[in-house]
């Protein structure tokens, strides 16, 4: 059990970096210092950000509950 919660660990880890990349910059941080905050938001937010947004809550959660899961399993083992 442990073992499938530590590769559950390394998949969302893995996926949230991916989703986290996916993600358009919105403004500000240190971007913007090095001329990244140039572009206009014209758009706005469109239906597949918001899908994105949510997918990586989901993930999130799932990337925290695993963590806890493995911390609990290791400490009851010990």
């Amino acid at each position: 059990m442990t073992l499938l919660l530590q590769i559950m660990v390394l998949l969302t880890s893995i996926m949230l970096v991916l989703l986290v990349l996916l993600h358009r910059a919105k403004g500000g941080g240190l971007s913007s210092l090095f001329g990244g905050g140039v572009q206009s938001n014209l758009a706005g937010s469109s239906v597949a950000e918001k899908n994105l947004d949510r997918m990586t809550l989901f993930v999130i959660a799932l990337w925290v509950i695993s963590i806890i899961g493995t911390g609990l399993l290791i400490k009851m083992s010990a």
